[in-house]
């Protein structure tokens, strides 16, 4: 590991995953008063959007953008826009073995770009991806037993709290001496 750090000291580690969010609220518990029934506003809308989002292991930093699906086309123009963020440095990219992480046209952008390197999370283990748990704490402060009234401000505040929120993990400290191995 030291020696592959040392050859590459501005090395980019990305955890990426994508998530859909739907204008109907999830639910989760809440406090309220005593004799109180919360209540919160449900619509028969099944408005939804797809996010792709990569999470900069290293810095905590999200990037999120909208999506209007997930195929192998829209991955590899995300993983673009990965590359263009950053310009220079090496990157790898943590992601897990969906279908629409495999295919020519994500295989193109690889062949462009040697200082992209793939590493697929084991099959069946959300866990180990930071990202799917920085789903879930946006999930939890914006759109679990939401009340807003209009989808497109449902989404903005979901894609503000992402790009504006900083993500602590623990991920470097427990899984990069592994990762960083296997090179």
């Amino acid at each position: 590991m030291t020696d592959w750090l040392q050859a590459f000291p501005n090395l980019v580690i990305l955890a990426m995953d994508q998530m859909s969010l739907y204008f109907q609220a999830t639910l989760t518990r809440v406090w309220s008063p005593i004799g109180q029934t919360p209540v919160v506003r449900m619509t028969p809308q099944r408005d939804h959007v797809h996010f792709y989002g990569a999470l900069e292991l290293r810095l905590g930093r999200e990037i999120a953008v909208t999506a209007p699906e997930e195929t192998t086309e829209v991955t590899a123009d995300f993983v673009r826009l990965l590359l263009l963020l950053f310009p220079t440095q090496p990157i790898l990219l943590l992601l897990d073995r969906a279908p629409w992480h495999h295919g020519q046209a994500l295989d193109e952008v690889l062949a462009e770009n040697p200082r992209l390197q793939l590493v697929y999370f084991p099959p069946a283990c959300p866990d180990l991806n930071p990202q799917e748990h920085v789903w879930e704490q946006t999930r939890d402060k914006v759109s679990h037993n939401h009340g807003y009234t209009q989808f497109p401000m449902l989404v903005d505040a979901f894609d503000t709290y992402l790009n504006e929120t900083p993500f602590a993990t623990d991920f470097m400290q427990q899984y990069a001496p592994t990762i960083l191995c296997e090179f």
